[in-house]
Order: C-alpha cells, then sequence, then structure tokens
C-alpha cells in the first residue's frame, strides 16, 4: 500500500485537462462490444474499474486493439459465454452491466466480486430479471463471491425494480434487453435517483442505433425487443465527477487554474459542480471546454445540496462546507451508504479527525463552517472519492496529511496526485510519472 504525503498549500496555479469520463468510457465500451462491426473509443479512461469492464467485453467474445488515444473495438455477432470466471473487481457498473448482458449467452457466466463490491446491493437486479426469465444467483468461486448467470437469453415482459437503490440497475436493463425475445417493460417502485446516467445510457445506445422509451418522470420504461447495435465511432467527453476536486481545491485556495477537455454539452450531472460552486461565491470563467476557477482563499458562502442525483459530488462538496461561512447541510444522501465503502460515515469520520464541524444522521451530513483544519493520518477506506476529497481538504490543513492506501484513487483518477502536484500542491510519496 502507498501512502501519500499532502503538506498545506495555500496557492495553486496552472492548467491541466480533465481526466476522461469513466461512465462514458465504460458505457461506449459495452456498446461496441454489442456492435456488430468495428467501433472505435478515442480518448477513453483506462482505470481500474475500466480495466473491469474491458475483462468482461473480451469475456464476451469482443477484441480491443489498443492505440495511443483509441481502443479499436470489433464486437460480436452473437454474445458468448465465458469458460473462466471473469473478474469485475470493485466497479459496480461493470457487475450491473454484464449481469443482463451475460444472460444473453448460450451458457453460464460467473462474475467474480472483490471485498468492496461484493458489500453493494445486486439482488434488486437479479430479482427483476427474473421476471424476465433470467435465471441468475449469488454464489462462491474459491472462497470469493461471484454471480453466476445461466444464459438461454431474456424473454422480456413485465418487471419492476426500486429506482433509488442504483440507477445501474437500469442501465444494465437498458444495454441488454434490446436483444430480448419479445418487448421488455420496466415499471420503478420509487423515484429514480441519478437520473443523468440513465440519460447516458439512453444517449449511448442511441449512437448504436438503440431505442429505450422513457417517460417524463422517469419512472417507466420500454425496450423494443430485436434490435441490432451498429458499430460507431465515438470521443469520451472530460469527466465532471473526477474534475470536482481539482475545481474544489482551487476554490479554496488562493488559485490560478485552468481545466480543459470539459464538454459542457455531455449528458453529465456532475456538472452540476460548477453551479454550487457559483452559488457558494468561487469566481469563474467558463468556456465552451474548459472551465477557469480564481480562487482568493477566502470564505466560501454555506449552502444546502440535494445529493439525489449527484452522490459522486458529496464528499468533496463535504470538504467545501468546511471552507464555508455557515452550516452547509447535506440531504437526500442515504444512498452514499451503499458505495465503495459507507460513503456518507466514511468522510464523517475523515473530515471530522481533521477537526471539523460535522455531524450525521442516516439521511445526510451538516458542516457548520468555518473549520480549522489539522493533519491527519487518513484511512479512506479503499474508496477513491473519500482519499481525492481528503487530499483536498489536506491543501489548508495546517502540517501533514498523510492519505493511506492512496492507489486507491487508480479506480477513477490514476493521475489525481500528479495533477495536483502540477498545479503547485506540495506532496511527497506518489510517482508522478506514472
Amino acid at each position: 500500500m502507498t501512502d501519500v504525503i499532502i503538506r498545506r498549500t495555500l496557492e495553486l496555479k496552472g492548467e491541466i485537462c480533465a481526466p476522461p469520463s469513466k461512465a462514458y468510457t465504460q458505457r461506449l465500451l459495452i456498446a461496441a462490444a454489442l456492435s456488430s462491426g468495428t467501433s472505435k473509443v478515442v480518448n477513453p479512461l483506462l482505470s481500474q474499474d475500466t480495466e473491469a469492464t474491458l475483462r468482461v467485453v473480451r469475456a464476451m467474445g469482443a477484441k480491443i486493439t489498443f492505440e495511443y488515444d483509441c481502443w479499436t473495438v470489433e464486437g460480436v455477432d452473437s454474445i458468448q459465454g465465458s469458460k473462466q470466471p471473469v473478474d469485475c473487481g470493485e466497479s459496480g457498473a461493470t457487475l450491473r452491466f454484464a449481469v443482463p448482458i451475460a444472460a444473453l449467452a448460450a451458457r453460464p457466466t460467473i462474475f467474480v466480486m472483490r471485498e468492496s463490491l461484493a458489500k453493494r446491493p445486486i439482488a434488486p437486479l437479479l430479482q427483476s430479471l427474473e421476471k424476465l426469465g433470467v435465471k441468475a444467483r449469488l454464489q462462491s468461486v474459491d472462497g470469493n463471491p461471484a454471480v453466476r448467470v445461466e444464459g438461454g437469453g431474456i424473454q422480456g415482459g413485465a418487471t419492476d425494480m426500486p429506482g433509488d437503490v442504483s440507477s445501474q440497475f437500469v442501465s444494465g436493463l437498458m444495454f441488454a434487453c434490446p436483444l430480448a425475445k419479445k418487448d421488455t417493460t420496466l415499471d420503478l417502485t420509487t423515484p429514480l435517483e441519478s437520473k443523468t446516467y440513465v440519460q447516458m445510457t439512453q444517449a449511448v445506445l442511441a449512437q448504436h442505433g438503440i431505442k429505450v422509451e422513457i417517460s417524463p418522470d422517469f419512472m417507466h420504461f420500454k425496450i423494443p425487443a430485436n434490435q441490432k447495435y451498429y458499430p460507431n465511432d465515438s470521443q469520451v467527453p472530460g469527466d465532471f465527477s473526477s474534475a470536482a476536486f481539482i475545481l474544489a481545491a482551487a476554490a479554496i485556495t488562493k488559485s490560478d487554474v485552468t481545466l480543459k477537455n470539459l464538454n459542457l454539452e455531455a449528458v453529465q450531472g456532475d456538472k452540476l459542480i460548477l453551479e454550487i460552486l457559483r452559488q457558494m461565491g468561487v469566481e469563474s470563467k467558463i468556456c465552451s471546454d474548459q472551465v477557469k476557477i480564481t480562487g482568493n482563499g477566502n470564505l466560501l458562502k454555506a449552502i444546502d445540496i440535494d445529493a439525489r442525483d449527484i452522490p459522486d459530488l458529496i464528499p468533496v462538496c463535504s470538504v467545501l462546507g468546511c471552507f464555508a461561512k455557515g452550516a452547509s447541510k447535506i440531504y437526500n444522501a442515504k444512498r452514499l451508504r451503499f458505495k465503495e465503502s459507507d460513503r456518507l460515515e466514511s468522510i464523517y469520520v475523515e473530515l471530522k479527525n481533521m477537526g471539523a464541524h460535522i455531524d450525521i444522521d442516516q439521511n445526510s451530513l451538516t458542516i457548520k463552517g468555518p473549520s480549522s483544519l489539522y493533519g491527519v493520518s487518513i484511512d479512506p477506506f479503499n474508496d477513491h472519492r473519500i482519499a481525492m476529497s481528503c487530499a483536498v481538504a489536506a491543501l489548508r490543513a495546517e502540517g501533514e496529511t498523510v492519505i493511506q492506501n492512496a492507489e486507491c484513487v487508480r479506480k477513477s483518477y490514476p493521475h489525481f496526485f500528479g495533477d495536483l502536484h502540477k498545479l503547485g500542491a506540495d506532496i511527497v510519496g506518489w510517482e508522478f510519472d506514472r
């Protein structure tokens, strides 16, 4: 395990590119693999989670050729089942997309889960698939938790599931059910959270010729059967989920930071970080493909934030609250308890250890600013977003902050510490040429 030391850094300056979107990379890769023909995925993200998606699409029978900034994908005419168990690592999206797709194969497929992934919900998806004629169950492989999907196709028909556990369940059905034997209707029993990720899936499917009808309230989905995926070349946009950490770091310091490779037209709910920063009084200049933040190091304005559709922003928004004048409340955040860690509890514990005035209940956080933070040893609970959020907080903390198991950032943003270092952050213990 790698420990990284971050020392108090009050000024950041420079220009970097936002990393490619993990969510788009995974969706475009899967859609390309399901297309009969050759597709190109330009500017993909290579991270632990996207490597897990690569393993899955190869197991499906797709062939991938790697070039400098492009993956060429030869899709499959029919989905293969894997003779060997497929390692999904700790990628929730990979597992939840792959399980429905594997049902289309003629033979069974087994997906193995790493420790944190095994703790995340999967049962609602399996129950929903059962109503569509799919047999899938939890089991163990060499002592590791796994999901076995029997294959044989998806009958289609009517099914339902909750919308407030994971939007990835919905996206998984959207990928697989266009290839079902008859039309599929999906009704949600609770309102959908993280709607923009479902919209992102719909947009990617449309690029490959697949139609999914979604009701205006996002409670009802109709997926016509016997559709065909067509190959398509696509460019992965920059990731606002990852960019949020750099933008927040600039917001709490004296800064002149430009973040490029941010497409404001792409479907990404975490673009809301720009509005959050604006409401907190951060000076920014937003262009078509970049954002410039000019920080003055002064206190931000406290605001309340609804976490329902932006769970990935909540850890770093909690950090912003520490440097705001007044109380900031983050609510509708219960679903954060089912991420790579209990993310609500994790950020509460670590910010409190750093000296933050922060309270927690089952569904929310309240941060009373301003807080005078000090450096401590941070256990990110193997959660990339906790590690990066605490690294941002460390820039304004007195003394040194140690981020344990810092390599967990490779799940989504492998060059995070390198990018922060390029902007002037005092960081020790990371190999910056990676």
